[in-house]
């Protein structure tokens, strides 16, 4: 018997002794880095305003030996930025003179009064709304800064329109011009 057990103690001995020789390296990796990104594209489109294309009645009013104001809404005007960065815009709008009977000058101040009321703002934007009382060249009526990424601002301007004492009847035109950058 006891032949055995030396030969079982000298088997476990050799093992150990192989198991030593073939030992893993203390340096060996145990983690590996694999760098990954994630693209995010912008809409198409990028910035582009729209107002109403149709002719709109802003009022009416009777003819008088007095001057008068006629005063209403536009309808929607809309900034639509698919740029999808950081880069704040300016809205601004023009206006060609009202022709009719009689002429009425949108280069006098306060003949044509465009009024932008607070901008209804989607994404991050702050939008700041301003008045423009000479539309000829015109200038700004919605800037907006803090921008980041997709957003849109939607306003319905009020214009109101001096007509002079004396005004002949009839119906009196013209064209309003939004653009933005």
């Amino acid at each position: 018997m006891r032949s055995k057990i030396i030969a079982s103690a000298a088997v476990m001995f050799l093992g150990g002794a192989g198991v030593l020789t073939f030992a893993v390296p203390a340096f060996a990796a145990t983690a590996g880095d694999t760098p990954v990104t994630v693209q995010v594209n912008g809409p198409t489109g990028g910035l582009s305003i729209s107002a109403p294309s149709s002719s709109v009645l802003l009022g009416t009013a009777t003819a008088s030996v007095a001057a008068q104001t006629v005063t209403g809404s536009l309808g929607n005007v809309v900034v639509t930025d698919n740029r999808a960065g950081n880069v704040g815009w300016t809205a601004t709008v023009s206006a060609t003179n009202f022709t009719g009977p009689q002429t009425i000058l949108t280069t006098v101040f306060g003949n044509v009064v465009y009024t932008a009321p607070a901008a209804t703002d989607t994404g991050i934007v702050t939008t700041v709304a301003g008045t423009q009382s000479t539309l000829s060249p015109g200038g700004p009526v919605q800037n907006a800064t803090a921008v980041s990424g997709v957003n849109t601002a939607t306003w319905n301007p009020s214009i109101a329109v001096l007509l002079p004492a004396g005004a002949q009847a009839g119906t009196y035109s013209s064209t309003f011009t939004h653009s933005v950058a």
